[in-house]
């Protein structure tokens, strides 16, 4: 069907997504999460690189991380790298690992992580507004360039705000659950 790539629109809406997620994922909860380390970077061999390439991080408990380093010059510039970080964590130095204790989040914190999932998720609706913008434009070019009727192009302008929809709905969706998960004490 001439006129416009559905998949491509497609795609780039769950990217949007996807990006939203990611985000969201990054941000502290009452439980420990792997992925609250994710923004930190350390200073390695003479450049910075993301900590999962220099050590492993687990959960052993809900409310505790630990990160084993694999090279033992490399325990200060990680310890640094997270009390650097602004996420609010004091690790603990025991050997070739750390010991992160997570501390409660208290109700003030609380609101303010809510408010930065907002954000996030305001930053993903944005997105999939310009890729349906990008996809109506591209569709009124082509229905002026006489490439596609205005039946075809009207169709196809109705899946593209659909799949807009959709894509802002789950959005909004993850955003209730993450709020839900922040908000529990």
């Amino acid at each position: 069907m001439p006129g416009i790539d559905l998949n491509d629109i497609k795609r780039r809406m769950d990217g949007a997504i996807n990006a939203f997620k990611s985000d969201i994922a990054s941000l502290r909860t009452g439980r420990a999460s792997a992925n609250i380390l994710d923004p930190v970077t350390v200073d390695a061999y003479g450049s910075r690189v993301p900590l999962n390439q220099v050590a492993n991080i687990t959960v052993p408990e809900p409310r505790m991380l630990g990160v084993s380093i694999w090279d033992k010059s490399m325990v200060g510039a990680v310890d640094r790298a997270i009390r650097e970080s602004n996420l609010g964590l004091n690790p603990i130095v025991d050997g070739q690992n750390l010991r992160i204790p997570l501390p409660d989040l208290n109700e003030e914190r609380r609101k303010s992580l809510v408010k930065i999932a907002h954000d996030y998720a305001e930053k993903a609706k944005v997105a999939a507004r310009h890729v349906r913008r990008d996809g109506m434009d591209a569709l009124k070019k082509a229905e002026k360039d006489g490439t596609i009727g205005q039946d075809d192009s009207r169709a196809q302008s109705e899946k593209v705000q659909k799949m807009t929809d959709d894509t802002i709905s789950e959005v909004d969706r993850l955003l209730a659950d993450k709020e839900k998960e922040i908000m529990q004490v």
